[in-house]
């Protein structure tokens, strides 16, 4: 049995618990990173704005207003990212992190795919301000596609991380 920095021994669930947001809030900034990067700047298939009447990626004016709102949805990413990393030192420097690698992976993958979920269904459907593809015609496939693969991200994360919490040893 491990213990925190005042000698207190910390059991496998306390291990679990303080390891949960750290991993999860990383999934969630790196699931933005990857759609940004990737989307966004090598694959060029959308902007944050692009499905808006001032953001469209075929002038220069929108360009601009495009690489200004991704630099800000690159900022958020950041944030999390940085928020994870603090807590991920907060829990390490208590003794509280979780041995199982399959644990904070399950949890980044959970994150990962929730952030795609979640920003599918607001940017894509809700807000409409831009889609997975705008050029090739069929958004909405393109979009519900985006999604069903996010939805088996998410649930593949969370099956990988219910399966490793259930073998944490209670005290250790």
């Amino acid at each position: 049995m491990s213990s925190d920095s005042t000698g207190a021994a910390v059991t496998g669930a306390a291990k679990a618990r303080a390891a949960v947001a750290p991993a999860f809030l990383l999934g969630m900034g790196l699931g933005g990173f990857v759609d940004g990067i990737v989307l966004h700047q090598l694959l060029q298939w959308h902007h944050m704005l692009t499905h808006t009447e001032a953001g469209g990626a075929k002038t220069v004016p929108g360009l601009e207003l495009n690489t200004l709102a991704d630099g800000m949805f690159h900022g958020a990413m950041w944030v999390l990212v940085a928020a994870s990393a603090i807590l991920t030192l907060r829990a390490g420097g208590s003794g509280t992190l979780s041995p199982e690698w399959a644990f904070h992976t399950g949890l980044v993958l959970l994150g990962w795919g929730v952030f795609n979920v979640l920003e599918g269904l607001v940017n894509h459907q809700l807000l409409g301000i831009h889609h997975v593809r705008d050029d090739l015609g069929g958004p909405l496939a393109w979009d519900l596609g985006f999604l069903a693969l996010s939805a088996v991200l998410a649930a593949a994360g969370w099956l990988l991380y219910r399966t490793s919490a259930g073998r944490l040893p209670a005290g250790n």
